[in-house]
């Protein structure tokens, strides 16, 4: 097919195009034109965060459904108006002349070129080697979306918010969402690389259920990885305001903090999310949420001392609510679909910690363990269930805290639901701490404790596993002490300690309603 070209005279120069009616986005019919007339919009708002930014571009000639090729290298011929910036490669001789989309003619002739993704550096020319900012790419495994990045977003807010920097947030435009730490002082790749990794690392032993900061693919699925790798002088990111190559021309759109919280409530990533239309009326009415990013001075070397110490990470007492610690809980449970109690106020717990052992046929049938510690419950989940003989060890895999009414939920949780599938009560009762202070033993790895249940009684211990067989960080074993106790029965295994029903009777009755065992106050 032929050529079609004509020429746009913007910001005083001519620049040629080519094939504006060609379909870019097929499932909405958005076309090669209309993605041009996007970037002249936006420029004003974009041009500043790509200005003495090298540029690799992601170009996509025959749009987003068609193959595409990523170009380090200023493509020749050039206009003259077109600047550039030579950088060393760093694995080979030589260098490369990246782009510097300076002004409106070259966001055009890139745009033209079927750059429809715009990745830039973290730092600027011609200080290539010093990074402007610090970033943490939120990407979410399935079926995690962004409300479980929402939730990680947060967290990490909450930590540079402890060390006294501020952090902004936007949307990928893709799948999740990216968290920025403007600097804007001398600092190197190395330092702020080293910081990310750390603080990601940090991040995943304080949230084992719901953070990972390793790519590998087989440790990411239901998790949030925060990819802290971003942070190179050898990687670029997509820039903000930038359009994506999706099945909509959604846009990398800057992000309020009380809009991420309102995501995280509702369960509804589609809030985060914003196609062209819809990402310039918001620019005109909410302005650049990103300017801050552009010239904020924080100094990353003050608050080392303080992450180093810990401080960041420090919780405080949950005084028998449950808010707070069961965020991820919250994050990960759609409350309009599931009759799961939510992570609210609850009455006071009795005068000893409750208990509760619940038998949950999920994807696979296992156990959740739970001990009433600060008004939530501290939970593991136990494949192969407790036991009863001193020789035996459990698995027990370390997962998010539960409120304390969860304690009391039977009954069916929707398929298609995070732990969908039946619940039963199979134990429940008090237990009595036999070691150290409870908190000190979840910080040391070691809970030793006596259960007064239904079925389980004398005294058992958590162990937290280190080595190689620990490569989650979540690894515990359930350890049989004190004596033996007497093997429970085939019928008893089956059959709840509230109700008595066995697995196939509360599945049967498809009760999604969770049975409070507590009398009610007159």
């Amino acid at each position: 097919m032929a050529k079609k070209t004509t020429t746009f005279k913007v910001g005083g120069k001519a620049v040629p195009v080519s094939n504006l009616d060609k379909v870019y986005y097929p499932k909405t019919g958005f076309t090669k034109g209309e993605m041009i007339a996007y970037y002249i919009k936006v420029a004003p708002w974009l041009l500043p965060h790509l200005n003495g930014r090298p540029l690799t571009m992601k170009r996509y000639p025959n749009g987003v459904d068609a193959p595409f090729f990523y170009e380090k290298q200023c493509p020749q011929p050039k206009p003259s108006f077109v600047k550039t910036v030579q950088v060393a490669r760093h694995h080979e001789p030589g260098s490369i002349q990246y782009c510097l989309v300076n002004n409106l003619p070259t966001l055009v002739w890139v745009a033209n070129l079927g750059d429809l993704e715009l990745h830039t550096f973290l730092s600027k020319a011609p200080s290539v080697h010093r990074p402007t900012k610090i970033v943490f790419d939120l990407d979410p495994g399935p079926p995690a979306d962004a409300v479980q990045c929402a939730q990680v977003a947060l967290w990490i807010k909450e930590m540079f918010d402890n060390l006294g920097l501020e952090a902004f947030i936007k949307s990928s435009g893709s799948k999740g969402l990216q968290v920025y730490v403007p600097l804007n002082t001398p600092i190197t790749y190395k330092e702020t690389s080293l910081f990310a990794k750390a603080l990601a690392q940090t991040l995943e032993t304080a949230h084992p259920e719901l953070v990972v900061s390793d790519m590998k693919k087989h440790l990411r699925k239901g998790k949030v990885l925060v990819d802290w790798s971003q942070n190179s002088e050898t990687k670029t990111t997509v820039s903000v305001y930038s359009l994506r190559a999706k099945e909509r021309p959604f846009v990398s759109m800057p992000l309020e903090w009380s809009e991420v919280e309102a995501c995280l409530k509702k369960k509804d990533a589609s809030l985060l999310f914003f196609e062209a239309n819809e990402a310039m009326k918001r620019l005109e009415k909410k302005g650049d949420l990103f300017a801050p990013v552009l010239t904020l001075k924080q100094h990353l070397k003050k608050a080392l001392a303080k992450f180093s110490s810990g401080e960041t990470t420090k919780k405080k007492p949950l005084k028998g609510r449950g808010d707070g610690s069961i965020s991820t809980y919250n994050a990960k449970r759609d409350f309009t679909r599931t009759r799961e109690p939510a992570g609210k106020p609850t009455g006071k717990a009795g005068k000893k910690p409750l208990f509760v052992i619940q038998k949950h046929d999920a994807s696979h049938l296992h156990y959740d363990f739970r001990l009433e510690l600060d008004g939530v419950l501290k939970s593991w989940a136990v494949p192969k269930g407790p036991q009863t003989d001193m020789e035996t060890k459990r698995l027990a895999m370390m997962v998010e805290d539960h409120p304390y009414d969860y304690a009391h939920f039977e009954g069916t949780i929707p398929k298609g639901n995070y732990g969908g599938g039946t619940v039963m009560v199979w134990d429940i009762g008090t237990w009595e701490n036999l070691g150290p202070e409870p908190h000190e033993g979840l910080k040391t790895g070691k809970l030793h404790f006596k259960l007064n249940g239904k079925k389980l009684k004398g005294e058992w211990a958590l162990v937290k596993m280190h080595g190689p067989r620990a490569t989650k960080g979540n690894e515990w074993l359930l350890l049989k002490h004190g004596k033996a106790m007497k093997p429970i029965s085939h019928k008893r295994d089956d059959a709840s300690a509230l109700t008595g029903r066995s697995m196939a009777q509360i599945a049967k009755a498809h009760d999604r309603e969770w049975t409070n065992s507590r009398k009610s106050k007159s």
